[in-house]
């Protein structure tokens, strides 16, 4: 077997933006036996951060019991990354409220939303969380958390399956893979942008977040997961998840 060693040139600054150049370039070295992945930063830290995304339990009524189930051997949502859950907000990437919250706990809910580091989601998890659900004109609980917090996924059910658990956790990973990660949501603020979030966020101003949005509260545009999905359309956006990987790729 001929084994051919890889021809390496340098590439010249005006061919650097030149799409063509780079493909035919990595071409010429994978026909060489070098292993060559064209991608952008960003798609590189999505792709990690999809894949990984750590949650916040915050079960308290009858969801929790099937957030719990998720992670059991029958549905074991560790093969998409999702089994690390944490107990401290420093260290999740997202909330993932399953059950009822009351008004009384409403201050504890959003403290914990505001530790969490940028970039963060919320997942909405059942009817109680949603919209108060049996409980909505009782004087004690929340009309739904996106009262308090923006929800990025919502996942109805009293409580829902854990296969549409599953369903709009895949949906957040679809979120997550085509953010733009630098220069978005973590880009260095401005003289001028850190004057208009202390004219708008109070006294430590508003999150480089919340401000390159331009987005209030409750306003964020959600996922919403309408029924349970069968088997086939589980499959079907895994594969779809799979395609989206091998083209970042």
């Amino acid at each position: 077997m001929e084994v051919r060693k890889p021809h390496i040139k340098s590439i010249p600054y005006e061919e650097f933006k030149d799409n063509d150049t780079l493909e035919q370039i990595a071409a010429e070295l994978n026909e060489g036996g070098v292993n060559v992945v064209l991608g952008s930063l960003d798609q590189l830290i999505n792709w990690g951060r999809s894949n990984s995304l750590w949650s916040l339990t915050f079960g308290t009524s009858c969801c929790g019991i099937e957030f719990m189930s998720v992670g059991c051997a029958r549905y074991d949502f560790s093969r998409f990354g999702f089994e690390v859950t944490r107990n401290s907000p420093r260290q999740a990437d997202l909330i993932m409220c399953a059950g009822t919250i009351t008004n009384k706990m409403a201050p504890v809910f959003k403290r914990l939303y505001d530790e969490i580091a940028e970039p963060k989601y919320v997942v909405a998890v059942g009817g109680c969380t949603i919209s108060g659900g049996p409980f909505k004109y009782s004087y004690h609980v929340v009309r739904g958390i996106h009262e308090l917090i923006p929800v990025d996924v919502y996942i109805p059910g009293c409580p829902p399956r854990p296969e549409a658990i599953l369903y709009g956790m895949m949906q957040l990973q679809r979120k997550v893979k085509v953010e733009k990660f630098l220069g978005g949501a973590n880009h260095k603020m401005t003289r001028e942008e850190r004057e208009l979030s202390m004219s708008r966020g109070g006294l430590h101003g508003l999150s480089n977040e919340v401000l390159s949005a331009t987005a209030k509260l409750g306003e964020k545009t959600p996922i919403i997961i309408q029924d349970v999905p069968t088997q086939e359309q589980v499959e079907e956006l895994g594969r779809e998840l799979d395609s989206m990987e091998a083209n970042n790729k």
